[in-house]
């Protein structure tokens, strides 16, 4: 296709893709307003409103004002004062992402991936920027400037793993921008890249498989207190629209749920409140948001809540174990080596590789899910509701820690029983100097 459609049709669907999130925020509110309050009441207020939530699932400040009567009825102190609301609803986000790894998927495999990388993320900062200026009022307002680059953010982290991914599966395709990247990277050392691509493996893979094992973490703890949860929506008496809407919000907080059930298994643990704290050490809970989701969390102790370090520690020896194997057989897998491939080398790696390579690990596994920690907490309401959500530094210095001693025992482990592969007779060792076995 030619550049010009390329850069229509990223827009495009990068505009249906914000209409889509703004929909799923806006569908529950418009049946609040025909059910709940009987058409009665001016229906801008809840565009305005889905407007805000889909820009704060994406990150965006929310400073909010509550009117007197509700302020005194929630007897926070403070209330009835302009308070933020920084913590991001990251199930808007996810979709968001989702979308752009689409779209960078389709441009690269046109060959043109830099422009509709560039479309699609123009598009959201002026659909962010937009529903910023329509949608502020004086009792609730956007922050400008976030609301132009945080979407838009989000949406070009989406873009640029759907082209990479695209570009090296290695199809025929032109594409000028994957053609330019892979010239430079082949340029460079080889023993280089492969140790990077084996550190950003890793640590991601690393990252991934803790954030997977949250995952199931949360949906057990849902299953196994679902008539907890159930009770609690039938004590709230919303009905069913206000029911529908509590569950949307619910979903959108899904996301963030599992980042803190993966900071719960490190042991640094999460905050529903300043004072508070949620941890295998214990719980320390006073007055929190009224979501039956909640009522899913630990109350007490677990007797055995350190084993949950084993997590990251085994992914990092795991994924450490698997990368090693695979760079020093490659012929067997079906790549072929090139000369000066770490695979193709019959003598061993020197014995500081396997250190630096699980350091590496170490640090993008903390990167990740210390960023993940600080886009998934912040203020959720004023007074002690300001601290909602993990300590960032925390989770990152843990989850590099334990990813970090998998990483260089398993590299070690791999580095030995690559010796042992060396060996004369070895298939491992003909296989990897690039001559077939016999």
């Amino acid at each position: 296709m030619r550049r010009t459609t390329i850069a229509l049709l990223a827009g495009l669907e990068a505009s249906v893709a914000a209409l889509i999130g703004l929909g799923i925020a806006l569908v529950p509110l418009m049946l609040l307003w025909a059910v709940h309050f009987g058409l009665a009441v001016d229906a801008a207020f809840f565009f305005r409103a889905a407007a805000d939530v889909w820009l704060l699932g994406h990150g965006v400040d929310l400073e909010l004002q509550i009117d007197a009567v509700t302020a005194a009825r929630s007897g926070l102190p403070g209330a009835g004062d302009p308070f933020p609301v920084t913590i991001a609803l990251l199930g808007f986000a996810v979709v968001s992402a989702a979308f752009g790894r689409r779209i960078g998927r389709r441009s690269a495999a046109e060959g043109h991936s830099f422009t509709g990388s560039v479309a699609a993320i123009v598009v959201y900062a002026v659909v962010g920027f937009l529903l910023a200026v329509t949608a502020g009022v004086d009792g609730a307002r956007s922050s400008l400037w976030q609301a132009t680059l945080l979407p838009a953010f989000t949406m070009a982290v989406g873009v640029v793993v759907g082209a990479v991914g695209e570009s090296l599966r290695g199809d025929p395709v032109a594409d000028a921008a994957g053609g330019f990247v892979r010239r430079r990277v082949e340029a460079l050392p080889v023993a280089f890249v492969a140790t990077v691509r084996s550190v950003v493996r890793i640590g991601a893979g690393a990252a991934s498989g803790v954030l997977a094992v949250a995952g199931l973490l949360v949906a057990w703890l849902i299953a196994a207190d679902y008539a907890t949860i159930a009770g609690l929506y039938q004590s709230l008496g919303t009905g069913i629209d206000g029911g529908i809407a509590l569950t949307v919000a619910e979903l959108a907080l899904i996301p963030n749920v599992i980042v803190w059930a993966a900071s719960w298994l490190l042991g640094p643990g999460f905050a529903l409140g300043a004072g508070t704290s949620v941890s295998p050490g214990g719980t320390l809970l006073g007055p929190v948001p009224g979501l039956p989701l909640l009522g899913a969390l630990p109350t007490e102790a677990q007797a055995f809540g350190a084993l949950w370090l084993i997590v990251p520690v085994l992914l990092g020896f795991v994924g450490t174990w698997l990368v090693a194997g695979s760079m020093r057989s490659p012929a067997i897998s079906g790549n072929a080596p090139r000369p000066g491939d770490l695979g193709a080398r019959r003598r061993p790696d020197a014995w500081w590789l396997p250190l630096a390579t699980g350091a590496g690990a170490a640090g993008v596994a903390g990167l990740v899910l210390g960023l993940l920690a600080w886009w998934s907490g912040g203020a959720a309401g004023p007074g002690r509701l300001a601290d909602v959500g993990p300590n960032p530094w925390a989770v990152a210095l843990v989850a590099a820690a334990t990813v970090g001693i998998g990483a260089v025992t398993g590299g070690y482990a791999a580095r030995a029983n690559g010796r042992r592969d060396d060996e004369p007779g070895s298939v491992f060792s003909r296989a990897g100097a690039g001559s077939e076995p016999r």
